[in-house]
């Protein structure tokens, strides 16, 4: 399904009263987190703003059309004045003042606890990227975030095995789902609701008060922002559930995540409409890469690489990671680096190698002028936050770094492919997409945790080779054929791997399906998750 497909479905939405119909009440905890008010406050938020939602929504579909008929990203000349005057955001709480390490997990139980436990300054729970968004996982997501709230929250793993929270905890921030997803399993007349609306109103209805009475808050990370306009969507909606719920004005926080490179030219636009909340931008790497694929991926202009050669020094992606750094400190904001996703194992000669790449990554922000950033496992967080605590690092001052230019932000380097990354590409999808459709959407693969977005920007690459029939490296070009060739020896190759007979795991086939599915396509398919949600429970 395509997003225009999407929007076309919601814009029949019809205004009916706000009661929400639950189509399969037979989960664990449903009964908990679904209750009659916590529904109708997730329903007077989806009357109140769906028609800008779906406005929105529609603009995106206009835009895309622009940009696969030449139009080129640029700054908005209608925010000149703002990017132009001097204002700043609001001081963050106590709570958010230091964040040098930030570690970021789906809601499952076990990995709550081990999160909040880990010593990082920020736990980001996510029902996004890193969530397979299952009616149990997500409603069990739920469950488990009122636990952690109160503090009650305990697992028994198989081996008997306790796991309990400390004394000191990581500050808690929860990502929704992004705009552009729906809850099939919650009903407003006979459509779906806004799967963001879903999360986030669930979380607030249940949480924010007690988050308030002890010296937090309700804090969120808001993903996929494409616009200032669907920054200011979400801070009406915090302005509004705090006037419903009788919250304090301004006790809901956020952070905004830089991963789509119409975000990246509106940073100054993005905090000023949520100047009042909005604590720090963080720097999302691989949807950044994807959004460009898909933004532009159909210009031969700006035919990218393999993955192994988009380094952070790569020109556009170094460019977007100063103007955000110089931008944050301009505004008053705190500068979040990118993902460290490497998994530490004991015993492994090659984990100290991992640990300096992520020291020598860590230290390369740090100079920028950063201020913390993602981990995706425990091990990680001392590592880098003594990167960050490491006060001999030369912090550049942002005031006197050059100004980026509309051109620095689209400079891609020469496009060299091998098969090997081809290979790779394809590989690393079917894993995580069977795990995904499992209902794990976090998964170590070659000792890196991946999540959706590893997948999309590998099926984007391999999308727009297709599109171009871009040449390997001492070899043919890749066409549809070489692409369904290498899909059928990589699944073969994995299925010999786990030990599985073709016909005993049908995760894999739909995963090649859905692979095959998102690269050979003429149009190119605005998200994994519109496709594949349809094939989860």
């Amino acid at each position: 399904m395509h997003l225009s497909d999407e929007v076309e479905s919601r814009s029949e939405l019809v205004m009916e009263p706000r009661t929400l119909r639950v189509t399969d009440s037979n989960i664990p905890g449903l009964e908990e987190i679904l209750t009659p008010d916590a529904l109708a406050f997730v329903g007077d938020l989806v009357l109140e703003f769906f028609p800008r939602l779906d406005s929105l929504l529609r603009e995106r579909v206009l835009v895309h059309e622009n940009l696969r008929n030449g139009t080129l990203p640029n700054f908005p000349e209608e925010t000149r004045g703002i990017r132009n005057s001097n204002w700043k955001v609001r001081p963050p709480p106590p709570d958010l003042r230091q964040r040098r390490v930030e570690i970021t997990g789906p809601v499952d139980r076990k990995m709550m606890i081990n999160a909040l436990n880990s010593g990082a300054d920020v736990y980001m729970a996510d029902f996004e990227d890193s969530h397979s968004p299952t009616w149990k996982g997500t409603v069990q997501g739920q469950v488990n975030l009122r636990d952690a709230v109160n503090r009650n929250i305990r697992y028994t793993g198989a081996d008997g095995r306790e796991y309990n929270l400390g004394s000191k905890l990581a500050v808690l921030m929860v990502r929704p789902r992004g705009l552009h997803l729906v809850e099939k399993h919650v009903l407003i007349g006979s459509k779906p609701v806004p799967a963001f609306v879903f999360d986030y109103g669930l979380f607030l209805y249940h949480n924010a008060k007690k988050l308030i009475s002890q010296e937090t808050g309700p804090y969120f990370y808001i993903p996929k922002l494409e616009s200032y306009l669907e920054a200011r969507l979400w801070n009406d909606i915090f302005d509004y559930s705090e006037k419903v719920l009788k919250l304090p004005h301004a006790s809901i926080k956020c952070s905004v995540l830089i991963e789509t490179i119409l975000a990246g030219f509106q940073m100054d636009e993005i905090l000023y409409e949520l100047r009042d909340r909005i604590t720090a931008l963080n720097f999302g790497r691989w949807d950044y890469i994807f959004s460009l694929i898909k933004f532009l991926g159909h210009d031969p202009r700006f035919l990218v690489p393999e993955r192994p050669l988009l380094p952070m020094t790569t020109p556009f992606l170094k460019s977007c990671s100063v103007l955000l750094a110089q931008t944050c400190h301009k505004r008053g904001a705190h500068p979040i680096g990118g993902m460290a996703a490497q998994v530490p194992i004991k015993g492994d000669p090659h984990s100290q190698e991992a640990i300096d790449m992520v020291v020598a990554d860590k230290k390369r922000e740090a100079a920028e002028a950063y201020e913390g950033a993602w981990v995706a496992h425990p091990g990680l967080v001392p590592v880098v936050k003594n990167v960050f605590d490491d006060h001999s690092i030369e912090f550049k001052n942002a005031d006197a770094i050059a100004e980026v230019s509309h051109d620095d932000l689209l400079r891609v380097p020469e496009p060299k492919i091998s098969e090997q990354a081809l290979r790779a590409n394809v590989a690393v999808s079917l894993r995580y997409l069977e795990s995904w459709l499992g209902g794990l959407g976090c998964v170590s693969i070659n000792n890196l945790m991946e999540d959706t977005a590893t997948v999309e920007i590998c099926r984007a690459q391999i999308w727009q080779w297709i599109h171009h029939s871009a040449k390997l490296l001492d070899g043919p070009s890749i066409t549809r054929e070489l692409f369904q060739t290498i899909l059928k020896e990589e699944m073969a190759r994995i299925r010999a791997g786990v030990g599985l007979q073709a016909n005993e795991e049908p995760n894999y086939k739909t995963a090649g399906d859905l692979l095959d599915s998102l690269v050979t396509c003429e149009s190119f398919p605005e998200f994994m998750t519109l496709l594949a949600y349809n094939y989860l429970e």
